[in-house]
């Protein structure tokens, strides 16, 4: 897996979840954001899920073109989306000139499907670019919306996968689809909490309703966030 502020999450929410929390500190250097120090917090999942504010979701505005993608923070040659296909290769490709990936071989997590070209896949932001914006990224200033487009500093927000599965996801939420492959289920409900409650992202009453149906099923994990913002 990969290497693995402006507002915090809102004070209201840290104080109900004192005796949950765990702070520490931690350093951040992704495209779009600062060096500072940043907040880690560690809690239940369930916890975690009940302390994202609920919100109702408006997509008045949206452009995809408004969280600016794949670029190369490093000025290693190799952009986002190529980072991603390198880290989570299952056997590593070979590189060539402007970062072209040849053989190599990945797995899907959405559908459980081993793929052997990198052109087979695509690299989902897990909460999608038009969700995050419905949940609050229409707020954020375009440097953040650039620094959620390419966050490579937790490994749960950007995922490859196959190009089928990811397109029958969309731009949906796990209350209108979840991953084909059963088994995955509840790491995909997981690691979307968490990628919410790192950037402050809001959900709706059926996206609450849903995760919170999805997870009575699932093991009441402890997940551990560093706060973007």
């Amino acid at each position: 897996m990969r290497f693995s502020p402006t507002a915090r999450t809102t004070a209201a929410v840290l104080s109900a979840l004192a005796v949950l929390l765990t702070p520490t500190t931690a350093h951040a250097a992704s495209a779009g954001r600062a060096t500072d120090p940043v907040d880690t917090v560690t809690l239940p999942v369930r916890d975690a899920l009940a302390a994202l504010p609920v919100s109702d979701e408006s997509r008045a505005g949206y452009e995809r073109t408004k969280f600016k993608h794949w670029t190369d923070a490093d000025k290693d040659g190799c952009n986002t989306r190529m980072e991603v296909l390198k880290a989570e290769a299952v056997t590593a490709p070979s590189q060539g000139p402007n970062c072209a990936l040849t053989g190599g071989s990945w797995y899907s997590p959405y559908d459980d499907r081993y793929l052997d070209s990198a052109s087979k896949l695509d690299v989902d932001h897990l909460v999608p670019l038009a969700e995050a914006w419905d949940s609050g990224a229409s707020a954020w200033t375009a440097q953040e919306r650039e620094g959620y487009a390419n966050d490579l500093d937790d490994a749960r927000d950007l995922i490859a996968v196959s190009a089928a599965s990811n397109r029958s996801k969309a731009d949906k939420d796990p209350a209108e689809w979840l991953p084909p492959y059963a088994g995955y289920r509840c790491q995909y409900d997981t690691d979307w909490i968490a990628d919410k409650t790192r950037w402050g992202l809001s959900i709706d009453a059926t996206e609450r309703d849903a995760l919170t149906q999805q997870l009575a099923d699932c093991p009441d994990q402890p997940i551990t966030v560093t706060l973007a913002r």
